[in-house]
């Protein structure tokens, strides 16, 4: 009786049946009547909990989609400001914008997608800033981590836990707080981290390496990948419980060439930060180039038109020369950047352009210098990931600083 009057009257209310009657009869009648869940009286605290988290979680999407309705009808941003460092003049992105004001204020993971180069990284900055978070995005690119460094990186360790440990570290998980941890690339997780993420992700908990000290976070997941996880999930490449739980939240971000309205603004965006750059004036843009620009379909995206950009002005002082442009343009388009790794295309791109190979030394360098700013000068770290020994790689670096100094 007392269920039928509160789904009449509160029918916003979930409501969950406990009784110490296990009817088959009774919990039928009870869920047609609108309850949310039923349970037999148990000593099983945990399934409870459960069961309650579920509804609470159920409630934080009905507010959630509501939220999104409104700000899609409304037509307007609460907080243009915050979306400031996007130069867009796209209606697409106007809605993302207006998306990213909607689930500000959820806890729910986020996943960004999106070809290499359209800007998911300020996407994710977007949404810091609208959160209203008092505490930093920390972000961190996870290509070419082994679940080890995978584990250490996120979660920490404790003193001892390896040789060479001498010290706790707080992961980035922990240094996140409250706040957001940005995990770029997460296409490439490897399956054991792909389950020590899932656990994050469902219970906030983890355990840094060499530690039996259970630890909580309240920090809020975002990830991006230019990848299709979709079809790695059909695969078995990626875990289907951990893509539908990323999944949340999610915002695809158009390439370029889907809106090429953002060309000019960009254009002269770029402009702008290359003449500051180089310490000059800006240069004039010709009508015709931001033309010329629209008839090339940039699969690099918006990093791609930077490039051209930075290049054109470094070359010329005054003006943009329209036929500087289209030999850019044709000089690109006779080399195919839309498909392979992001990382090997930045790396071999301009020796493509000579058709030349590098040398081993010029391979060498350039690896450890990739190393070293993925692991953010972690020596440790980067030796990992070139697959040699820490002092291997402080012998190398001593050798090339000594090399420079001759």
């Amino acid at each position: 009786e007392l269920l039928t009057q509160i789904a009449e009257r509160f029918p916003s209310v979930l409501v969950i049946i406990i009784t110490g009657l296990n009817q088959v009869e009774g919990a039928v009648r009870c869920m047609k009547l609108g309850a949310f869940d039923y349970y037999v009286k148990t000593t099983e605290r945990n399934r409870i909990v459960t069961g309650i988290l579920h509804a609470v979680r159920i409630i934080e999407l009905q507010r959630e989609s509501s939220e999104v309705r409104s700000r899609l009808l409304s037509d307007r941003l609460e907080t243009p400001e915050h979306f400031a460092d996007i130069v867009t003049v796209s209606k697409k992105m106007f809605s993302i914008f207006q998306y990213i004001e909607a689930i500000a204020a959820s806890r729910q993971p986020v996943l960004i997608t999106g070809e290499s180069g359209v800007g998911k990284e300020l996407i994710a900055k977007a949404l810091h800033r609208t959160s209203s978070r008092d505490q930093a995005m920390i972000a961190l690119n996870i290509a070419g981590l082994d679940d080890n460094m995978f584990s250490d990186t996120l979660f920490g360790h404790a003193r001892g836990a390896f040789t060479g440990a001498e010290e706790a570290r707080r992961g980035l998980v922990e240094q996140a707080g409250e706040g957001i941890l940005f995990l770029d690339e997460i296409g490439n997780l490897s399956p054991a981290s792909q389950v020590k993420l899932l656990r994050l992700l469902q219970d906030g908990e983890y355990y840094p390496v060499g530690s039996d000290q259970l630890k909580y976070s309240k920090a809020r997941i975002v990830v991006a990948t230019n990848q299709d996880l979709l079809g790695k999930e059909k695969t078995g490449e990626f875990r289907k419980d951990l893509y539908y739980r990323l999944q949340t939240h999610h915002i695809h971000v158009p390439p370029l060439r889907e809106r090429k309205e953002d060309i000019p603004p960009l254009v002269n965006h770029f402009a702008e930060q290359a003449a500051r750059e180089f310490g000059r004036e800006k240069p004039e843009i010709p009508k015709q180039v931001p033309m010329l620009l629209a008839q090339y379909d940039f699969p690099g995206n918006i990093r791609e038109l930077r490039s051209i950009v930075f290049d054109e002005v470094s070359r010329n002082r005054t003006v943009l020369p329209a036929e500087e442009i289209r030999k850019a343009i044709s000089n690109r388009q006779s080399i195919d950047l839309s498909s392979g790794d992001e990382d090997r295309e930045s790396l071999f791109r301009s020796f493509l352009a000579v058709q030349q190979l590098p040398t081993y030394a010029e391979v060498e360098e350039i690896l450890t210098e990739a190393a070293l700013h993925r692991a953010e000068g972690n020596q440790t770290l980067a030796a990992r990931m070139l697959g040699i020994s820490q002092p291997g790689l402080s012998k190398r670096l001593h050798s090339r600083k000594k090399e420079t100094k001759e």
